[in-house]
């Protein structure tokens, strides 16, 4: 709840305008049952169509002042509960990209999409039933308990014993409501991780033929969610139900009462009926916002665990300017992803020197890839440091750091947008002649010219309209529009043939003069032309030189070129 009060202090004067429009509403309904038992007792009574006209008017005159209070509370609640969503999503989205890829992998991606939108909007609800019911109901079931005392003052036992028994039986629905709910949103993340692997997935799922596999495992996650939802439900089903069987008992007994009521007050009784009819529609009110509370509370918690989410890597802002040149330090650096005892990397020492091209090579889950992503501080190093010119990367300014780095992952990820907008995002000042420059470098500028719109060419998300290899070499055009001082080609020409990827590499030897380059490949024949090379094994270090040096120390080089080429005899 002191998430939701929070925002709510933002937009005090707008809710407490709601409030008492809300007010002005819940004076009308409690004023209609009393101006009819004068009508009834007055007019009807007495034959009197004066006393029936006059009250007629001033009930017409509280209706329709109730209505203006009606339509413009529902203004300000929608007005309020909106503008709080979207700042809650947009707090949350801000602080999600303060968080390092630990956070995130902790987090999950699928629980933080879930907890931007279903939560968000479970709190959005609650706020604007606060402003259109919430208020109301206690006002309107204090009211027309005060006016049943006033009408027939023998009636106060009965309501003070349907109020206890009402008490009873909502905070018992809170109770048991409120852990039910939670487990609900956490089925929902689990629903919606498997929708999203999923389609992300599609086109593997389909060439594996593995459709029913996917369906199980959704049909269990949407089973799992809805028994969830049946439990926290059957709260719901069970206590509702209860409530409006106290109250209407109520009724029951007032009317069973009433046989000794004078029979000239006959509006008065009307008038407590119809108040009890309002207790009734006033108790539902409460416990179905109370149920939305429950559901909404869940759902702050979960927010606020976001919110509260304490960065892994923590910024550091740097008062003096500082030029980043692209000289890299490996002193003694070990990394484990967190919930593993195993380290990725262990013990790695190593000197770049700035401009120097470094190929870096090994087996699938040597450490490659967790190398390179220390260097941008994607990750922090568990121990030992990573020095960027001199300096300790994490005690350099994320900002700086980044905007000199720049990284081609192996899987391309582009942006739904023009091609021109995805190559804008290395710099989005660049000029049309910066892109066609760094296209023309990645191989890219032909066939990006070979479409009907050229660099204006719409992608679909992912970049779907376009070939793994042409993704591969947008992504690293985009990358050398930014012109960074170090570059990181993660595997990033996996998908390009033999002859396109020597172009690619050819054309990045020319121009990258004076730029730091960390080049991983699978293949041999990429990296060695690199003026080092790092050969990694099972997250160590196993070789550190030219290709010749490498060629007459280092084993594991030797057996993966043997492997790729052959004719080396390492007997």
């Amino acid at each position: 709840m002191k998430l939701m009060f929070h925002y709510i202090r933002r937009h005090i004067w707008i809710f407490i305008a709601g409030l008492l429009f809300l007010s002005v509403e819940t004076f009308a309904d409690l004023a209609q049952p009393a101006l009819m038992s004068y009508v009834v007792d007055e007019g009807v009574k007495n034959q009197d169509f004066s006393q029936i006209f006059h009250y007629g008017l001033i009930m017409l005159a509280v209706t329709a002042l109730g209505a203006v209070g009606a339509v413009m509370r529902n203004i300000f609640a929608s007005h309020t509960s909106q503008t709080i969503g979207m700042e809650l999503r947009g707090d949350m989205y801000r602080k999600v990209q303060t968080l390092s890829f630990e956070n995130i992998d902790r987090l999950e991606p699928s629980s933080i999409i879930t907890r931007i939108t279903n939560d968000v909007t479970q709190i959005q609800n609650f706020i604007n039933g606060i402003m259109r019911i919430m208020f109301k109901a206690p006002i309107t079931c204090i009211g027309a308990i005060i006016l049943i005392i006033i009408q027939t003052p023998r009636q106060f036992p009965v309501m003070a014993a349907i109020l206890g028994i009402s008490a009873i039986l909502i905070a018992a629905n809170m109770k048991l409501g409120y852990p039910r709910f939670g487990r609900l949103q956490e089925r929902l993340d689990k629903l919606n991780d498997v929708s999203r692997e999923f389609l992300t997935s599609i086109r593997v799922v389909k060439a594996f033929n593995a459709e029913a596999t996917e369906e199980a495992k959704f049909i269990q996650a949407a089973g799992d969610f809805a028994d969830a939802g049946v439990s926290a439900m059957r709260i719901l089903a069970i206590f509702s139900p209860l409530i409006n069987l106290t109250v209407n008992l109520g009724i029951i007994i007032l009317l069973f009462l009433s046989q000794r009521q004078d029979a000239g007050q006959i509006g008065r009784l009307m008038a407590s009926v119809n108040y009890m009819t309002q207790i009734l529609f006033a108790l539902g009110m409460v416990a179905n916002i109370l149920n939305n509370a429950v559901r909404a509370m869940a759902s702050s918690r979960r927010v606020q665990e976001i919110l509260d989410e304490e960065p892994v890597q923590k910024p550091v802002r740097q008062p003096e300017a500082f030029k980043v040149s692209g000289d890299i330090t490996f002193k003694n650096v070990t990394f484990a992803y967190a919930g593993t005892s195993r380290a990725a990397v262990e013990d790695l020492v190593f000197h770049v020197n700035s401009g120097e091209i470094i190929g870096i090579i090994g087996p699938t889950g040597s450490g490659k890839s967790t190398l390179v992503q220390l260097v941008p501080r994607f990750y922090d190093a568990t121990s030992g440091q990573v020095l960027m010119d001199g300096r300790d990367v994490t005690c350099m300014d994320v900002d700086t750091l980044r905007n000199a780095v720049a990284v081609v992952p192996q899987k391309a990820l582009l942006f739904s947008g023009t091609i021109a907008e995805n190559l804008r995002w290395g710099d989005m000042e660049a000029a049309d002649a910066q892109l066609i420059s760094a296209a023309k470098i990645a191989c890219a500028h032909d066939f990006i010219a070979g479409f009907p719109s050229s660099y204006e060419t719409q992608l679909g998300q992912g970049g779907v309209n376009l070939s793994g290899g042409q993704k591969q070499r947008i992504s690293i055009a985009r990358a050398l529009v930014k012109r960074p001082k170090v570059l990181i080609l993660d595997d990033c020409t996996s998908a390009l043939d033999a002859d396109t990827e020597k172009n690619v590499l050819d054309g990045l030897n020319r121009e990258i003069r004076g730029m730091t380059v960390l080049l991983i490949s699978q293949r041999i024949s990429t990296v060695m032309r690199a003026d080092k090379i790092l050969c990694m094994e099972d997250g160590r270090l196993c070789g550190f030189g030219t290709h010749d040096a490498l060629m007459k120390s280092c084993r594991q080089y030797q057996e993966i070129y043997r492997s790729q080429i052959g004719g080396v005899d390492i007997g």
